[in-house]
């Protein structure tokens, strides 16, 4: 079973626009895991723009009092304030971006040979927290090889080009290469035993629409973390609606 993870980023974002505590990232939070979500993701940025440390801070306490069994996501970049921040919230899992601080959301994926020391220190580092370790990739087949390498857990496959296809024909390309990545992490498996589990995550762009033939190509897909698109069809459905559509879209 694919396990959906909301991004409340864009939840943030709208609240933060004025002064007041409203729409409170929590209690959306319990409204998306009352519906069936199995987690939450949020990517704190070092000026707040969104997720603020506080939000983590709530969000730990909310899972780990009402939501037990269901997962907390932490996404960014490995400053030492932000593994300092994750450190302190044990999430279940850290997702590691090569994002610059100014950049408005993530697009594209980590050069690890260029950043391989820093990679495996603080993915050592994490599993020294018992946290999980997910990197964002791009999806190349050489990618998986790279992961192991380092030692991380999962990767998290960048799908924005795939999803930035608004046809089956304008996205075959890009499933194509996502399925050629996906082939050779089954070949290399975890820490290059073959079979032994490099898990598999997914996130950006990602909609009603495109993700059935995602699964598809994908059976074991581990996770995928969805944040705008889910937040623009609660617009119009609600939330609790929205994410029995995306469970429902995972479940092929």
């Amino acid at each position: 079973m694919t396990k959906l993870s909301v991004n409340l980023n864009a939840v943030a974002q709208l609240r933060n626009r004025r002064n007041l505590p409203w729409p409170s990232v929590t209690g959306i939070a319990r409204v998306v895991l009352d519906a069936g979500a199995d987690g939450i993701t949020v990517h704190p940025r070092p000026d707040e723009r969104h997720i603020r440390r506080s939000d983590v801070d709530d969000l730990v306490a909310l899972l780990r009092v009402e939501y037990q069994g269901r997962e907390l996501n932490i996404e960014g970049y490995p400053s030492e304030g932000f593994l300092r921040l994750v450190e302190r919230a044990r999430p279940d899992q850290v997702t590691f971006v090569p994002d610059d601080p100014g950049q408005a959301t993530s697009d594209h994926g980590w050069d690890i040979p260029g950043n391989l020391e820093l990679l495996r220190a603080i993915t050592t580092r994490m599993h020294e927290a018992d946290i999980r370790v997910s990197l964002f990739i791009d999806a190349e087949p050489d990618m998986p090889a790279q992961v192991a390498a380092v030692g991380a857990d999962r990767f998290e496959l960048y799908t924005g080009p795939y999803g930035a296809g608004f046809t089956a024909e304008a996205r075959a390309p890009e499933l194509a290469r996502i399925a050629a990545a996906v082939e050779a992490a089954r070949r290399i498996g975890h820490n290059g035993a073959p079979g032994s589990g490099l898990g598999i995550n997914a996130g950006h762009d990602l909609t009603l629409d495109n993700l059935p033939a995602l699964k598809q190509v994908i059976p074991e897909l581990a996770e995928v973390s969805i944040g705008h698109a889910i937040t623009a069809d609660a617009l119009l459905v609600g939330f609790a609606d929205a994410v029995r559509r995306y469970k429902a879209a995972l479940d092929v």
